[in-house]
């Protein structure tokens, strides 16, 4: 291995680190904030079912890895320049504690990067249609579905003892919440399995795009690693900023968003876990009474949404633009 593909490998393990840092703390963030399990125990949960759900399937791999970008004028500083506008964008936005999209910030980098490279004939426009339908699923169902599931779980339980729905929601939670981190690795921790095998293959170390087993457990790990260490600001902005949920609502919420991303991942649609997981969490808690979420905090957090492409583009454009000249 050259000394530019082991720089680029280890910046794509530093993504994915961040991914685990900044993303999969979603995924536990309601079963936090509900008091259902301790942190301690949710984060074990996440890490466990995180890797299981990246070790499961390689639909998504494919799409990022082969999909988004030309394959012919991908080199590696283009895909250097596209993770530094991740980790840069990514890491930021977790300081101030925004649960940005690294589906999106990754996707833009290798854009921004391959525009600078080769221009728009770079980009594969059937691999962009699955981003967008990855939009409307984490922008528009997520929030529809975890509103009607809550709606529906209202009316059924109206009638039943508050005390002895509670124990029932508390226990159904942990299963959602194990669900939920399942399908972000399913779907969030493959994007960076694709990233890696692309960059094996454009060093010449494997001789096609074909992933091999011991990189989905190297980056499934490393996933794992950053949920370990951090991400609580984050799971404080979903689960105590954004809204106050009960267990009703947080299974309402992780239900939705898990099926939502289970059913992109079968098909290979790389949507954004952190939006799907958001807007479910926002209809949860507009399912009984809209005032409940607190949305100015939820306009910072769309503000960063909106910024995620652009920003991140515009870093690996200029970057691979440097890399260029050099």
């Amino acid at each position: 291995m050259s000394v530019l593909l082991v720089g680029v490998l280890l910046l794509v393990l530093g993504a994915e680190f961040v991914n685990g840092w900044t993303d999969a703390p979603n995924a536990i963030a309601t079963v936090v904030a509900t008091r259902v399990i301790s942190p301690a125990r949710a984060v074990a949960v996440a890490i466990v079912l995180n890797v299981a759900g990246a070790l499961s399937g390689t639909a998504v791999a494919h799409t990022i890895g082969a999909g988004i970008v030309e394959a012919s004028v991908i080199d590696l500083p283009t895909i250097a320049a596209a993770l530094l506008g991740l980790i840069i964008w990514s890491s930021v936005a977790a300081h101030l504690g925004l649960p940005t999209s690294e589906s999106h910030a990754l996707v833009a980098g290798l854009a921004g990067a391959a525009l600078a490279a080769a221009g728009p004939e770079a980009l594969l426009w059937d691999g962009w249609k699955k981003v967008a339908i990855g939009l409307v699923f984490s922008s528009v169902i997520g929030f529809a579905a975890a509103w009607v599931i809550g709606r529906l779980i209202r009316f059924a339980f109206a009638n039943t003892n508050p005390v002895r729905s509670k124990r029932l929601f508390d226990r159904m939670q942990i299963f959602s919440a194990a669900f939920m981190a399942y399908n972000h690795g399913l779907n969030d921790g493959q994007k960076f399995i694709g990233v890696f095998t692309l960059a094996l293959v454009m060093g010449g170390v494997l001789p096609q795009f074909i992933i091999p087993t011991w990189v989905i457990f190297l980056c499934a790990g490393v996933m794992g690693v950053g949920t370990a260490i951090g991400g609580w600001r984050i799971i404080r902005m979903l689960g105590e900023k954004m809204v106050r949920i009960e267990s009703w609502q947080g299974f309402s919420a992780e239900l939705a968003a898990s099926s939502t991303i289970l059913a992109a991942s079968t098909v290979g649609i790389p949507l954004s876990t952190t939006h799907t997981i958001t807007t479910s969490i926002m209809g949860a808690a507009a399912s009984y009474r809209a005032s409940t979420v607190r949305w100015n905090y939820s306009r910072s957090i769309v503000i960063a949404w909106f910024l995620t492409f652009p920003v991140c583009g515009a870093i690996a454009f200029f970057t691979n633009l440097l890399f260029q000249l050099f």
